[in-house]
């Protein structure tokens, strides 16, 4: 799993200066950048999170990076439109863990291969799930939790935004990995999810931090444990899974940038760094914290391996729990 770094490894960012720069990349960009967002405008954290980065990319590249909005098929008519485009660095895909790793294990045909068919630029951040409960519920920590389901073995349901969401995701890596039996009720929207827990129709939620964090704070639904590697800024006071004392359960949701196969090395490496570089300025890292946004970043290299990681194991969970979509 790649790590969280709180700052980036900054030599990597300015290691080439702007005259080292490669000819080939001398003509790029050569007109306005789009940016493919394979769902829709507005809500959630990937559409803002792609506004503003390209905003900002903008800025330093000096043309526009314009978002597009392509959504469809949970992400995978997005990702074959920028797989068929063209590999010059004009064309590129916002997206995150569910297009990349786990809908090549949910769908018989998605589309696309997420190695074989697009070069890995940036991964840019992560939004942690967090297990949240009603506060009927008779357990403040995971363990409590754990013996309560133990008890009570498919007693209780768990919602989440949908079949091979990251909150239905989670909420089998959970089952699995602490040998407990809940019913999986899928939701067209957080929101309508988030309701029904508060309101008792199910009793827990592997919510996103940005979507949970008001009702936590004002005691609408219990928190557990956040399932990233550190604490989340945005609830300091909720341990993690680690700290709970289940260290594999780790479950956050990735963004990226990626741009078609065939790409040029010197294309990608320029714009890891303009990514590296945003990600470094306490500013936009201030931008990030206010959406519930952790920043990640590093190499090209790192983001492939880190990938590799990613698609190996919700493959192997999206698997064992039989979750298909045809």
């Amino acid at each position: 799993m790649m790590p969280h770094r709180p700052i980036l490894a900054l030599a990597f960012v300015f290691a080439l200066s702007p005259t080292a720069a490669p000819a080939q990349t001398d003509s790029w960009p050569s007109g306005p950048v789009q940016v493919v967002v394979p769902f829709g405008a507005g809500g959630g954290t990937t559409d803002p999170l792609a506004r503003i980065v390209a905003e900002e990319l903008g800025k330093q590249f000096g043309v526009g990076f314009v978002v597009a909005n392509k959504p469809g098929a949970n992400g995978n008519l997005g990702a074959v439109f920028v797989k068929r485009s063209a590999p010059n660095g004009q064309t590129l895909l916002f997206t995150g863990a569910g297009t990349l790793a786990t809908n090549p294990a949910m769908y018989k045909d998605p589309g696309f291969d997420t190695k074989a068919d697009f070069e890995p630029v940036v991964v840019i951040a992560s939004v942690a799930n967090i297990l949240v409960v009603n506060p009927s519920i008779p357990a403040t920590t995971v363990k409590e939790f754990v013996a309560y389901l133990n008890k009570y073995p498919d007693k209780l349901s768990f919602g989440s935004t949908g079949n091979g969401s990251s909150m239905h995701t989670a909420g089998e890596l959970f089952r699995q990995k602490t040998s407990t039996s809940m019913v999986h009720v899928p939701y067209n929207s957080a929101g309508a999810a988030t309701t029904d827990l508060i309101s008792g129709n199910i009793q827990a939620m592997f919510q996103l931090v940005p979507g949970i964090s008001g009702f936590i704070a004002n005691k609408k639904v219990t928190a557990l444990a956040v399932m990233s590697p550190q604490r989340s800024a945005t609830v300091p006071d909720v341990p993690t899974m680690a700290e709970a004392g289940f260290p594999n359960l780790v479950s956050y949701t990735w963004l990226c940038l990626m741009a078609p196969k065939g790409t040029p090395k010197p294309v990608i490496d320029r714009l890891n760094q303009g990514v590296n570089k945003l990600l470094a300025q306490p500013a936009f890292r201030a931008r990030l914290a206010a959406m519930g946004v952790e920043p990640m970043g590093g190499t090209p290299a790192e983001f492939s391996a880190f990938l590799d990681s990613e698609i190996s194991k919700w493959g192997d969970v999206v698997k064992s729990a039989n979750i298909a979509v045809q």
